[in-house]
């Protein structure tokens, strides 16, 4: 290969990629299957940060619009499809574990049959159209609920709006299974990962993604969420499906720069294979010397970084023994019966995702503290006092722009100002690691439920034993304690997620074999929505388990004791931390060898 003295071109060659305009087929891939030559792949151009307005700017207005309609969906359930408290919390946070568990079907789709620039575009099409039936159910009298004052007795949904309300979010969840999972990987597929420029490239493109996510989450947290609560829901709801078609149109316009890399099949065949063939050998005694005695041939993936053999989870081993001669084709290079018998680069890629595991866990548990935000924290909002100067009232939704002005401000200042000064001390590129990272995240969340609850305690007592301002529109007295007392524990909450959510994408990037990325995509959101769905749960259990006395969480929180609730979820954070640790500290990273 001539390498033309261009470092991108000449590792481009170890990439198996389809040109835009060529259509380039995904031949010499990592089968095995015959010993012939495999023909010259082109070399693959990246256009690194050139390409990056049109993905970065998608993926802002992407969730400008996304997030400028689901930040608020909690007033709006209860305020125009008239739900209680307790059944939209349940269902938000229901829809929101469904979004997040979406992305591992739009990973597996990506990654096997369709890549992931085709995953996005069918993506966002859909989001777009559930959207637009969302803005339908505000714009259309027929679609939603009459409108009623304080202290009327409001008209329940019909089920044709109900069923029009959940279209709508069908379509959402059908763009958040392809965007969550494909928008940073693929965004990171732009970059050379055997240059060091490329590398570095990919190390800035996450924190800088995280950092205009973060940034469109504050304009959505301000300005449209004011529009929807003080203006119009329909024009509320109309300004982020705008920016969605936009998002649409920046995101096709360049296609021509951006590299796709070809799916190649299934990886979860892979894994199913491991776990059959190491069954079927079960009887087998252990590998004497893995070199000799496990089925390691020449590795010719373009994409697959090659795994050096580890000694944890031995037993999977077993897939890699050749039983007999039968096993293997003519040759020596391929099984015959890939369930039979596997390669070793096989087995240890299924061992990176045992080992990822345990770390994942901990991010369940996380979540559980991080979803509040986006619920009970609206609900406290909502009876204090959002009074900002004599008239004006900030939105109880809004409340959430101060946790991500936390991350919005924390990702340059640590990137460009920390980083460098940390590498110096701990002689590692990022600073922190990656698990170090995490841990000070889960720590911080803990922080802040401490803090919630010590807050909502004091709101609470105001609003019992001093005069309250006002009632909300479901009832319940308005707290005379400023609102803006909130603002600590979201910051702290923000800060949390600006060292947890990025470290967890990237450790997820880096620790999986690299054509299962879409995989690593997902997992975050994943452990996004079972934090949900737990979440969920434990509102459930709390609200009927203390429901026959002072129920914790009650439709007027005056009368509950959400603050047990925090205190209660905070107890969790510090098991989880503990937990993390432990696995932290067992943790074995991926590593290579040359082939």
């Amino acid at each position: 290969m001539r390498g033309g003295g261009r470092e991108d071109e000449e590792a481009g060659q170890k990439l198996k990629s389809m040109d835009s305009g060529k259509g380039m087929d995904g031949g010499g891939g990592s089968s095995g299957d015959d010993d012939s030559p495999h023909p010259p792949r082109p070399a693959v151009k990246y256009h690194g940060w050139k390409a990056m307005p049109f993905i970065i700017g998608n993926e802002t207005f992407e969730k400008l619009g996304t997030l400028g309609t689901s930040a608020n969906l909690l007033v709006y359930l209860t305020q125009v499809f008239h739900m209680r408290s307790v059944d939209a919390a349940t269902l938000l946070n229901g829809l929101n574990g469904t979004t997040s568990l979406a992305p591992i079907v739009g990973a597996f789709l990506s990654d096997a049959y369709l890549g992931r620039y085709l995953a996005l575009a069918i993506a966002s099409v859909a989001s777009l159209i559930g959207m637009f039936f969302l803005t339908l159910t505000a714009g259309a009298d027929s679609l939603h609920p009459a409108d009623c004052g304080v202290g009327e007795v409001c008209e329940k949904a019909t089920s044709y709006q109900l069923a029009v309300l959940f279209i709508a979010f069908a379509f959402l969840v059908i763009g958040s299974a392809g965007i969550r999972p494909c928008s940073m990987p693929f965004g990171a597929d732009q970059f050379n990962p055997h240059t060091e420029s490329g590398k570095r490239g990919i190390n800035s493109f996450f924190n800088w993604y995280y950092f205009t996510f973060t940034s469109a989450m504050l304009v959505s947290a301000t300005v449209i969420i004011y529009v929807q609560s003080n203006v119009n829901w329909a024009i509320g709801l109309g300004i982020p499906t705008a920016l969605m078609f936009l998002a649409c149109v920046l995101f096709f316009m360049g296609t021509r720069l951006y590299v796709r890399v070809i799916p190649e099949g299934s990886p979860f065949t892979t894994i199913v294979q491991v776990f059959a063939a190491a069954f079927a050998k079960r009887s087998l005694k252990q590998a004497k010397d893995p070199k000799q005695d496990l089925f390691d041939p020449p590795h010719t993936s373009a994409i697959v970084t090659k795994l050096a053999h580890t000694d944890q989870f031995r037993c999977l081993d077993k897939a890699a023994m050749v039983a007999s001669q039968d096993e293997v084709r003519p040759g020596g290079a391929a099984a015959a019966d890939p369930w039979r018998l596997c390669t070793v680069q096989q087995v240890e890629e299924v061992k990176c995702l045992i080992r990822i595991v345990p770390v994942w866990s901990t991010g369940i548990i996380y979540y559980v503290a991080v979803v509040q935000q986006s619920t009970y924290v609206v609900f406290s909002a909502l009876q204090s006092d959002r009074r900002l100067g004599s008239s004006f009232h900030v939105p109880a939704a809004s409340f959430t722009v101060f946790a991500m002005l936390a991350q919005t401000l924390w990702i340059p200042i640590y990137d460009r100002l920390l980083v460098p000064r940390l590498r110096k001390v701990t002689g590692k590129d990022e600073g922190f690691t990656l698990l170090q990272r995490q841990g000070i995240g889960i720590a911080l969340s803990t922080v802040a439920m401490i803090i919630s609850a010590v807050v909502e305690d004091r709101r609470r007592d105001i609003a019992l034993n001093q005069p309250n301002i006002g009632t909300t529109q479901t009832g319940g007295g308005i707290s005379a304690m400023s609102s803006f007392w909130m603002v600590p524990q979201l910051m702290i909450l923000g800060l949390s997620e600006a060292f947890n959510l990025i470290s967890q994408i990237e450790f997820y990037y880096k620790e999986i074999p690299e054509h299962m990325r879409s995989v690593a995509g997902a997992l975050a959101f994943c452990n996004l929505a079972l934090g949900n769905y737990l979440s969920g749960f434990l509102t459930t259990i709390v609200h009927r388990t203390t429901g026959a006395g002072q129920n914790w969480l009650a439709q007027d929180l005056n009368k509950g004791r959400l603050d047990l609730f925090y205190w209660m979820i905070a107890g969790i954070g510090v098991f989880n931390f503990v937990y993390f640790m432990i696995c932290a500290r067992w943790y074995r990273f991926k590593g290579t060898r040359d082939a």
